[in-house]
């Protein structure tokens, strides 16, 4: 169910300010996006296998805004990627495990998203991701 670990969100800011350090190691920022629903502007980093998202808010009542105003900058959520979120999504409520969202919804370049509250978690707000290019159980069924 879970293929690996796709990113870790880092609470910024600024993406201009923060990803001068990110650069300094050799990496280079491969695209900005904006997720409007969300209230922030994501930046993607490649590491290795995996990616870094800074994470900027472009709201003041965004979650990414809130999150800056309690803590301040840093790690702010790890994220797993799935090739079936629905079945995921499913499994983690039928287990008792609080979910954030009715069920997974549009996130950056354009994959399916579900955060795990962090109390469900040991601590850490875990974030599920599905690439758009795959299909999900759920999804085959209710195009057939």
């Amino acid at each position: 169910m879970i293929e690996g670990i796709d990113h870790i969100g880092i609470a910024v800011e600024s993406i201009e300010s923060a990803r001068g350090f990110y650069e300094a190691l050799g990496l280079e920022v491969e695209t900005i996006e904006e997720v409007p629903q969300e209230g922030v502007r994501v930046a993607i980093i490649p590491c290795g296998a995996s990616r870094i998202e800074l994470l900027e808010p472009t709201r003041d009542d965004s979650p990414i805004a809130r999150f800056l105003d309690r803590r301040g900058p840093g790690m702010h959520h790890l994220c797993l990627s799935t090739g079936v979120i629905f079945e995921a999504d499913e499994k983690l409520r039928a287990g008792g495990f609080r979910v954030l969202r009715d069920e997974p919804t549009p996130g950056a370049e354009g994959r399916r998203v579900q955060f795990i509250h962090p109390g469900s978690a040991s601590g850490v707000l875990v974030e599920l991701s599905q690439r758009p290019s795959r299909k999900d159980s759920r999804q085959d069924s209710e195009e057939s």
